[in-house]
């Protein structure tokens, strides 16, 4: 029996479990669009392709399953290109369905067709950052194309792939049993895990090390590895630090987290790693940020005093940074899984070391105490600490935390408790701007149950205030607190150290600082919106916004002091050869 591509693609969907997509209409795939009308997946209608993917990235960070994002070609295919290269560089599964011009038009130039170089070359565009693209070039083959694409995004290291769909396929039909036969295959394929020699070879390097770290990556996050990481920290009484996507594989209040590395992280941290004779690296890229651009006197001494044990999913990762003495390709959720049975056969009754669990609650009590003055401020506009401190006060412990770029993942990072692991999405390795506030929106319909709040700055804010229709029209009660310093502050904090200039990067009208009220462009979609007006109501204003129940924007003004710093950035070194320069305020 014979159907439309259309329909049999919706149904195959709803066999994977998909219940959202997120997309925009175009005439190319208003097909599919039709196909979802009696369907149990709820479309998620946004105003814009950007807004559509960095929520699917939400999605599926917070659901820990892949999300499906359904595009226009052309102009939404490049609009939606930001989104799905920020879920590629996290690690972020995604199946970016998208419409192409006519199968039998290639070459002919039709509206919006991209063959400047090549005929029928849209899907070239993502290339350089999906795991792979695929065109659709003959009917039958789509079940296959389309199943194909969900076993890589999510297999090995998670990542988003493209299926570019000639509009003319999905009208044609297909046999039946062409999707039946992929049904049969696998949903879910196992993991690599690790030998007991090489478990028993690195458990013994913790046992003898006198100074070991456990550095964990946002990959452990992705493998739901963070009970199996606990158990083996707490067994061996390993101190864990971690990168700025790692954050939260430890509650910030247990008595082993150390902190985040790197140019946000903290001396302690950093001294601690750096001083380490042992780091297990678990799920981490090593990046430059949180690695102080890895030059070897501020975080990381690797190969120098300190030797590498690197676990991860992706090979290429393994050595790209830091040599490892010892490396393993596997699946982190089974490599400590095997590494906790290891470690109690080796040393049945653990280990204790309360002068580190001492040394930590020191250096905790210390940091906050530096900030003490800053969080406990009444001016106004707000010091970003106490902005920071307030939501966390009002919050529930589990509740999901999206940033987007700036004081608000950077301060983030160093500054806010995070006890929940998957409870913090924010843009790691594109650090893209735009991001914090659409991600909420799909968090938010990927966890229903849970408090959803959006940190995110005026700059990131200002990216894509259209998602709020979106917000609107399905009902996602999420709060975005919009920390207002009238600039892209961070790099204003930059430009002004190194240049003794602001140009370009703050928001002026007439020599006065200006921004859009964000308040009423909330109630404007239709949306709660309120303007603080000082620091004393900022905490009953948040109260009300999170039990309201509705889409809510906070609009507070903050002064723009930077981040304090205790790593290196290499960029600095090139605004300023003399060295010793890093950001100011520009308040």
């Amino acid at each position: 029996m014979k159907e439309l591509i259309s329909h049999q693609l919706v149904r195959y969907l709803e066999g994977r479990g998909v219940k959202h997509i997120f997309g925009l209409c175009g005439h190319t795939n208003i097909a599919v669009l039709t196909a979802l009308e009696n369907s149990s997946i709820r479309f998620i209608n946004t105003r814009h392709e950007q807004i559509a993917a960095h929520a699917a990235d939400g999605y599926a960070r917070a659901r820990n399953q892949t999300a499906v994002v359904l595009s226009h070609l052309g102009p939404g295919l490049t609009n939606a290109a930001t989104g799905v290269a920020n879920a590629a560089l996290d690690s972020i599964p995604l199946v970016v369905i998208a419409g192409d011009v006519p199968s039998y038009y290639y070459g002919k130039h039709p509206h919006q067709e991209v063959n400047l170089h090549a005929d029928a070359a849209q899907w070239e565009i993502y290339r350089p950052f999906v795991k792979r693209a695929w065109r659709v070039d003959r009917a039958e083959l789509f079940p296959e194309i389309i199943d194909k694409a969900f076993q890589l995004a999510e297999s090995g290291r998670p990542g988003p792939v493209l299926v570019s769909v000639p509009m003319d396929m999905f009208s044609v039909e297909i046999d039946e049993s062409l999707f039946a036969r992929v049904s049969r295959h696998t949903r879910k394929l196992a993991r690599p895990s690790i030998d007991d020699p090489t478990a028993r070879r690195i458990v013994e390097a913790l046992i003898q090390a006198r100074n070991p770290v456990i550095y964990a990556g946002g990959g452990v996050i992705l493998a739901d590895a963070a009970e199996e990481l606990r158990k083996l920290a707490d067994h061996l009484s390993l101190p864990v630090a971690h990168s700025l996507m790692g954050k939260g594989v430890l509650p910030d209040d247990h008595d082993l987290t150390l902190g985040m590395t790197g140019f946000w992280g903290t001396q302690f941290v950093n001294d601690r790693c750096r001083t380490a004779d042992w780091v297990l690296g678990l799920g981490t890229r090593f990046c430059e940020a949180d690695c102080s651009s890895w030059e070897s006197q501020y975080t990381f001494d690797i190969p120098g005093s300190t030797r590498l044990i690197h676990i991860d999913v992706d090979p290429s990762e393994i050595g790209r940074n830091y040599p490892a003495e010892i490396g393993v390709v596997a699946d982190l959720r089974q490599a400590l899984a095997v590494l906790n049975r290891v470690a109690r056969e080796m040393l049945p009754d653990g280990r204790s070391d309360e002068a580190l669990r001492a040394a930590i609650a020191r250096h905790r009590e210390e940091f906050v105490a530096s900030n003490q003055g800053f969080v406990e401020d009444d001016g106004f506009p707000m010091m970003p600490e106490r902005i920071l401190s307030v939501v966390r006060e009002v919050l529930p412990r589990d509740a999901i935390i999206t940033t987007d770029v700036g004081w608000n993942k950077n301060g983030v990072g160093q500054q806010f408790p995070v006890y929940t692991p998957g409870s913090i999405l924010t843009p790691g390795g594109y650090a893209t701007m735009g991001f914090g506030a659409p991600a909420a929106l799909g968090a938010k319909l990927a966890c229903p149950e849970r408090v959803v709040v959006s940190l995110v700055g005026d700059g990131g804010f200002g990216q894509n205030p259209a998602m709020l229709a979106t917000a609107v029209e399905e009902d996602i009660p999420v709060v975005w607190v919009v920390m207002n310093n009238f600039a892209f502050g961070t790099i204003a904090g930059l430009q002004k150290a190194h240049f003794g200039t602001t140009l370009g990067t703050v928001f002026e009208k007439d020599g006065k600082p200006y921004q859009a009220d964000f308040a009423a462009v909330a109630r404007a979609y239709g949306a709660e919106g309120a303007k603080v007006e000082s620091a004393a109501e900022f905490k009953q204003v948040m109260q009300r916004a999170l039990a309201s129940g509705r889409p809510f924007v906070v609009d507070v003004a903050m002064r723009n002091n930077p981040v304090p710093t205790s790593g290196h950035w290499n960029i600095l070194d090139i605004y300023s050869p003399q060295g010793g320069v890093s950001h100011v305020s520009t308040d």
